[in-house]
C-alpha cells in the first residue's frame, strides 16, 4: 500500500484593508522618529553591516516605494510567487537593495531632504492605494523577487517596517517607536508560518503569544495534552531569530527563548531570511 500523503497546511488568510491600515500606521511611526533625529544621529551605526542609521532611514523609504512603482508597471499575467515563498526569496536580491541603498541615502544627504523623501514616499503610497480600492487581493505586482498579488505583497511589507522600526530602535538610544499590534501581528505569524512550511511536520510546537502557534519539525506527531516538545518566545525577539537579528543559541542562553524537547532545536533551521 502506498504510503499516505501528508496533508497540505492551508494557508493562512489576512484581510487586505487591515494589513493596508497597519501599513500606513506604521510607516508613520517611523517618519515620526526619523524627524527627530539629529545629523549625529543619523551617522551612527547599526547591526546592518556598514549601514548607517541614515542608510537605514532611507531604506524604509525605499522598502515602500516598491508597492507604489510596481503599481505603476503593467500587471503580470499570472501571480508565480506566494507569501510563504517570499521569505526565502529576498536572500538573492541582498546586494541590489544595499547598492540601490546607498544611492539613495546619497541622494538625500541631510535631515531636510531625507524628511522630504519620506512625506514624497507617504504621500504617492497613500494615493496609489487609494486607486485600487478596498479589495486589492486579485492585482498582481510584477516585484523583483517574483510576480505576487498586491494583497500578498502588502504583507511582506508589514515585514519590512517591523524588522526596521526594530532596527533603528537598536542603533539610536531612547528612539522607542512604537510597533503598530497589527503589523506586529501580520510579521510574527507570516514568519512563524515560513518556519513551518521550511520544516513541514507536526512534532514541535512553537508558541509566539499572542500571535502565533505552529506546528513544524518531522516525527511523531502531537495530538493531546502537553507537547513534548515546545519553543516559545514573544514575538520580537521571533523576529529577530527567523531575521538573522539575534542567534538561537545567544537567545537561548539569555532566556529570550525557551526550548524543551529533543526536537526543539531550531538552530539549524534559522534564520529564515538572509
Amino acid at each position: 500500500m502506498p504510503p499516505a500523503k501528508k496533508p497540505k497546511s492551508r494557508t493562512r488568510s489576512y484581510d487586505p484593508a487591515k494589513t493596508r491600515a497597519a501599513i500606513l500606521t506604521q510607516y508613520d511611526n517611523i517618519r515620526t522618529a526619523v524627524r527627530t533625529l539629529t545629523p549625529d544621529q543619523l551617522t551612527l551605526p547599526t547591526r546592518l553591516g556598514d549601514w548607517t542609521v541614515h542608510d537605514l532611514a532611507a531604506h524604509v523609504t525605499m522598502a515602500m516605494e516598491t508597492v507604489s512603482r510596481n503599481l505603476d508597471r503593467d500587471e503580470p499575467p499570472v501571480a508565480d510567487l506566494t507569501l510563504l515563498d517570499w521569505p526565502f526569496a529576498t536572500a538573492a536580491r541582498a546586494a541590489d537593495i544595499a547598492e540601490g541603498t546607498r544611492e539613495l541615502a546619497a541622494a538625500h544627504p541631510d535631515p531636510d531632504s531625507l524628511n522630504a523623501l519620506y512625506a514624497r514616499t507617504e504621500e504617492r503610497l497613500t494615493q496609489r492605494l487609494a486607486t485600487i480600492g478596498e479589495a486589492p487581493g486579485t492585482r498582481r505586482l510584477a516585484t523583483r523577487t517574483g510576480a505576487m498579488t498586491l494583497a500578498d505583497y502588502l504583507v511582506t511589507r508589514t515585514v519590512e517596517l517591523v524588522v526596521h522600526t526594530d532596527d533603528l530602535n537598536d542603533a539610536v538610544p531612547g528612539l522607542d517607536i512604537p510597533y503598530d499590534r497589527q503589523a506586529l501581528a501580520t510579521s510574527t505569524r507570516l514568519l512563524a508560518d515560513a518556519l513551518a512550511a521550511k520544516a513541514p511536520g507536526g512534532s514541535t510546537e512553537v508558541r509566539i503569544p499572542p500571535y502565533a502557534v505552529v506546528q513544524c519539525v518531522e516525527g511523531p506527531r502531537h495530538t493531546r495534552g502537553t507537547p513534548p516538545n515546545v519553543v516559545e518566545t514573544d514575538p520580537l525577539t521571533w523576529i529577530r531569530l527567523a531575521t538573522g537579528r539575534v542567534q538561537w543559541a545567544d537567545a537561548l542562553d539569555k532566556a529570550q527563548v525557551s526550548a524543551s524537547g529533543e526536537r526543539a532545536d531550531l538552530g539549524e533551521l534559522l534564520p529564515l531570511m538572509g
